[in-house]
């Protein structure tokens, strides 16, 4: 083989060594680059992931966070509502023992105001008869009450301590009115007045006559002329037609 012909050869061989070494050193530089790239994407998918997980995790920590507030705001308005409930049903005691110990006094008190009535009735008949017809009207008035559905128990003894304040007046008032009686067998229209229950006595119009009622024998007693111009005044002085000033009545007070 001529010289020229080894060079070629050699070059040749050179060259083929030299491209395959290139082609050699090549690849595995560009797996790394390749790994690198794979790396890097799947780091930053990671990182995608992280990112996501992180703010899962935040909601989840804000929503946890919410969820506990809201269980101690129950819990605190829980506990106010179960306070309400105790505070109320002791109420509710309270009011049931009120109720219970209102009805065991009605249970009582209505035996007692039949019992007052009665004993209204009987002093009513047994003192003088000031007025008597009205005091005896209100004693049925009284009884009539009891049985009234519509009227209350608190009422009702509401107006039997009334009757009675009313009569306990007739002790200490002076009061004239006019009305008409069998006297000596006769009716006669007359002008009465009481002292308190010391005095009740009654005057014709013509005020040549006058009466007291004994109620020890339960009748009127005619009076001498020596009271009639006592009695007059005394009727004088009820109506506020004269002063008050020292008078002579005869006395006949109930037993």
């Amino acid at each position: 083989m001529s010289k020229m012909k080894l060079n070629l050869v050699a070059s040749a061989l050179v060259s083929a060594i030299a491209f395959t070494g290139s082609a050699l050193a090549a690849d595995p530089l560009e797996k790394i680059h390749a790994a690198e790239r794979t790396i890097h994407k799947a780091a930053s998918q990671s990182q995608v992931k992280i990112d996501s997980i992180q703010e899962q995790t935040q909601d989840i920590v804000i929503e946890y966070r919410a969820v506990v507030d809201e269980t101690e705001i129950n819990k605190v308005y829980n506990d106010h509502v179960a306070k309400l409930v105790a505070a109320q049903n002791d109420e509710i005691a309270s009011l049931e023992g009120q109720i219970a110990e209102i009805e065991n006094t009605k249970r009582n008190v209505v035996p007692l105001m039949y019992s007052m009535i009665d004993m209204l009735d009987q002093f009513v008949n047994a003192d003088i008869p000031i007025k008597l017809d009205r005091r005896l009207a209100r004693v049925e008035k009284l009884r009539a009450l009891m049985i009234n559905p519509k009227v209350s128990t608190s009422e009702k003894y509401r107006q039997v301590l009334e009757a009675y304040e009313i009569e306990k007046d007739y002790g200490s008032a002076v009061v004239a009115w006019q009305g008409t009686e069998v006297f000596d067998g006769k009716e006669v229209s007359a002008d009465f007045v009481h002292v308190g229950r010391i005095a009740l006595v009654a005057q014709s119009k013509d005020l040549k006559n006058a009466w007291v009622w004994n109620n020890t024998t339960r009748a009127w007693e005619k009076l001498g002329d020596e009271y009639l111009s006592d009695i007059t005044l005394t009727i004088r002085m009820a109506r506020k037609q004269a002063p008050y000033e020292l008078i002579k009545l005869p006395i006949f007070a109930a037993e």
